[in-house]
């Protein structure tokens, strides 16, 4: 098995140190999927998982979910990225929902939160849609980087300033796959 150090994406690029395990993340999002399922006020619930990043964690959190709670799923794709490292700061829709969220409790399911500004604009767009509630889980909050305040129901775990991989997060497509998630060494 490969060991983060031994992973190259580029030559300067390397998987560094684990921040969480696979077993921290899968504890953690167990607590998470036990607290929102107690929350929910209906007994369905439409969560929105954020494509490509949002899967591996979106998954694993419905899985966690009880069978009391009717658990429906779709996708949005968002890009402020593109194929950068940095936010572009422009926020489009690659990807709308298929479905409708009029009078439905939704909960929109995100990777990574960090300048706020493509969650701030979803949550905008969301609204216009007139749910019946519309709650926010994000696996990393990366505070240090906010540009625009977000309110977040559920959090995973608080991040660094640091470009991080593994679990659904990417660089440059790569890593993804990894169960754990590891800084990036530049």
């Amino acid at each position: 098995m490969l060991r983060g150090s031994d992973l190259e994406v580029e030559p300067h690029y390397t998987v560094g140190r684990t921040l969480f395990s696979g077993e921290a993340i899968g504890e953690r999002v167990k607590s998470l999927a036990e607290r929102i399922a107690s929350e929910t006020p209906a007994k369905e619930l439409l969560v929105v998982g954020i494509l490509n990043g949002a899967v591996f964690f979106l998954s694993d959190l419905v899985r966690q979910m009880p069978s009391e709670l009717d658990v429906k799923i779709d996708f949005m794709s968002i890009s402020s990225y593109g194929a950068s490292t940095k936010s572009s700061g422009v926020v489009r829709i690659l990807k709308d929902l298929g479905s409708g969220v009029e009078d439905r409790h939704v909960l929109i399911v995100e990777d990574i939160v960090d300048t706020g500004l493509t969650l701030s604009y979803l949550l905008d767009v969301m609204r216009t849609r007139r749910p019946a509630g519309l709650r926010t889980c994000v696996l990393l909050d990366k505070k240090e980087k906010r540009r625009i305040a977000v309110d977040i129901d559920y959090c995973g775990f608080a991040v660094p300033d640091e470009f991080v991989v593994g679990y659904g997060l990417d660089c440059g497509g790569k890593w993804r796959h990894l169960p754990d998630i590891h800084v990036v060494n530049f």
